[in-house]
């Protein structure tokens, strides 16, 4: 298995179920823990941040991008983020199925992105099924919130604290609750 070949099967949204993906995801993850565990285990200053953390998703990041550590993930090369995003302390991306953030996003402190959910029924749980968590620009996400695969957040969204966010929330829209619903909509100039 390549990346490309795995980029190419989460994509298409088909189930993580064979020996060959799943030693592939594992090696992976070893890859991803030893720069999390570098980048977790010191002061960094932020461009040396930025440095770790594109080794980590095999891109070079932008330099507006500000990462308060520690930052988890179990894969990393499937995070895309755009200009001006800042990610607050502990948070989590499970980021097989692919998590973008559009420009400006702010993540609050432990936010939770997972784009894998497994079989229902016992015989089927060792099987992963991904999907993209997109959210568009100027997206907030409050503390302690949960984003779950194949969401996606329209532009200037809020996510308030502690949601657990299960379906798309429209432009322009704050959300909140377990599961999260809309509040109310953003007036925008």
């Amino acid at each position: 298995m390549t990346l490309d070949r795995f980029l190419l099967h989460a994509g298409a949204g088909k189930p993580f179920d064979t020996e060959d993906i799943f030693r592939f995801m594992d090696e992976m993850s070893e890859q991803a823990r030893r720069i999390t565990f570098a980048l977790n285990s010191a002061y960094h200053t932020p461009d040396e941040v930025r440095a770790l953390l594109s080794r980590l998703f095999g891109y070079e990041v932008d330099p507006t991008l500000r990462v308060f550590p520690p930052f988890y993930t179990d894969f990393g090369r499937n995070i895309r983020i755009g200009k001006g995003v800042f990610i607050n302390a502990c948070c989590h991306f499970q980021d097989h199925g692919g998590v973008t953030l559009g420009d400006g996003c702010q993540i609050g402190h432990n936010v939770v992105f997972a784009t894998l959910d497994h079989g229902l029924a016992p015989e089927e749980r060792h099987t992963t099924c991904p999907a993209p968590i997109v959210l568009g620009k100027n997206v907030w996400v409050g503390a302690n919130a949960t984003i779950l695969r194949g969401v996606t957040i329209g532009d200037n969204a809020v996510v308030a604290a502690g949601a657990v966010v299960t379906k798309d929330i429209p432009a322009d829209t704050v959300a909140g609750g377990v599961p999260a619903k809309a509040i109310r909509k953003i007036r925008t100039l």
